[in-house]
């Protein structure tokens, strides 16, 4: 069997692609949880490490991220937890070096932090938080990209997955800001596959529904919940792991041919709503319309 590599830009249509992540190295923003259920950053974490990535695990609070190294330490995996507020430019310069330095290289890079932000609309928010949350929602996942490519186009190739959410896609949400700045990272991530395509750099976004994580769930009661998963078109309730298996698929082999791509996790909610149960077709057509 012919194990050379095939260069970037080549065509190699013999085999198809693997999902395996051996020898490279991965760096998850927000990679721990506040409780033990499973958030997005800690499930694409563990998730990539099972593929045989090294994985950076990057968080304000390091005890959270701990947690997720102790789960890939078990199952045989290899991560590094790194206290690191990544809206401010030195400490994620530090990062990527952090995972130089350990590795020597930096092949993935999974943008996930977020937060709510201030509620509310433009006329009656709170401007200092607004400009917090565009710094945290918008600004980190610049700035990690910003040192994480040049480490990318050492090995002329990467893969960066931005997290966005189906509010950056859709109107009717309560606030402004949450779903301003996640339209924000789906043309950012747009912008980005423009820019570094050439380079064999991929930059894609998962944008998840409502799934169930330790974000929200604080905050949720039991009927939100039920009432949460009953409005999908499958009517089951997703969780972060349904985001993390979307996440390692685009930063693997599996989807070298993927650029620009905003990847809904949402069990259809963004193709709209399920018809009126208990009608006949034309009786649907007839309610439509």
């Amino acid at each position: 069997m012919n194990t050379t590599p095939t260069p970037f830009g080549a065509a190699d249509h013999s085999q198809p692609a693997s999902s395996r992540l051996d020898g490279r190295v991965a760096i998850v923003t927000g990679a721990g949880s506040r409780t033990a259920d499973v958030g997005n950053g800690r499930a694409a974490a563990i998730l990539l490490a099972r593929r045989g990535a090294r994985v950076l695990l990057l968080d304000l609070q390091s005890d959270a991220a701990r947690e997720t190294e102790r789960t890939i330490a078990a199952e045989g995996g290899q991560a590094i937890t790194l206290a690191c507020d990544v809206a401010q430019a030195e400490a994620c310069r530090q990062a990527v070096a952090t995972a130089v330095e350990a590795w020597g290289r930096v092949d993935i890079l999974v943008n996930n932090v977020g937060i709510g932000g201030p509620g509310g609309s433009s006329v009656d928010l709170d401007l200092d938080e607004w400009d917090r949350a565009l710094r945290i929602n918008v600004t980190s996942m610049m700035l990690m990209a910003r040192y994480a490519i040049p480490e990318m186009r050492k090995l002329g190739r990467g893969a960066i997955v931005n997290i966005a959410s189906v509010a950056g896609l859709m109107g009717g949400t309560p606030a402004l800001l949450y779903p301003t700045s996640k339209g924000a990272v789906v043309n950012m991530t747009r912008a980005m596959a423009a820019h570094h395509g050439t380079e064999g750099i991929r930059v894609n976004c998962v944008a998840p529904g409502m799934v169930y994580t330790p974000m929200v769930a604080g905050r949720m009661t039991p009927e939100v919940r039920e009432e949460r998963r009953m409005r999908s078109l499958l009517q089951t309730e997703g969780s972060g792991w349904d985001v993390g298996q979307a996440v390692a698929y685009l930063a693997s082999d599996e989807a070298r041919w993927v650029t620009g791509v905003i990847l809904p996790v949402d069990a259809g909610a963004t193709a709209g709503k399920a018809p009126s149960p208990g009608l006949k077709p034309d009786e649907r057509e007839a309610k439509a319309g």
